[in-house]
């Protein structure tokens, strides 16, 4: 399997800080990137030990919660509304973008987000190296 693309590979991209340790996770920014045919983003696990050292801001708490996206003006997205953000940058998702958009509806993005997070390592979880996440 190919490498993502990191920060240091990208710089003018918009960085994804995901769960690389996730089997779903993985599998979902492995995605991504196949859809970005012109480097719009990079890719950093949360365990990688530079995204303490780049994002200090970012607790490791924070970061098992959801996936954050950091745009280049450096604002941070986090979870539903980094999907909403990519759905603008990667024309393959841009069917989706204006339902992302609906007004007044990130409530309930952020209700789906959030319950699909607290379950994704029982998604695809093939081997027996999930079950520390359920303790």
């Amino acid at each position: 399997m190919a490498k993502l693309p990191t920060p240091a590979n990208h710089p003018t991209a918009d960085v994804i800080i995901y769960d690389g340790e996730c089997q779903f996770c993985t599998r979902q920014v492995r995605r991504l990137h196949g859809w970005d045919g012109k480097n719009r983003l990079a890719f950093i696990s949360l365990h990688d030990e530079s995204v303490a050292e780049h994002y200090p801001d970012l607790s490791h708490d924070e970061l098992m919660q959801a996936m954050v996206l950091i745009d280049q003006k450096d604002r941070r997205h986090h979870g539903a509304a980094a999907v909403r953000v990519i759905s603008r940058r990667l024309p393959r998702l841009w069917i989706l973008a204006p339902l992302l958009h609906i007004p007044f509806s990130m409530p309930l993005w952020r209700g789906g987000y959030k319950w699909l997070a607290k379950r994704r390592y029982r998604l695809n979880c093939d081997d027996g190296n999930c079950d520390i996440h359920f303790r």
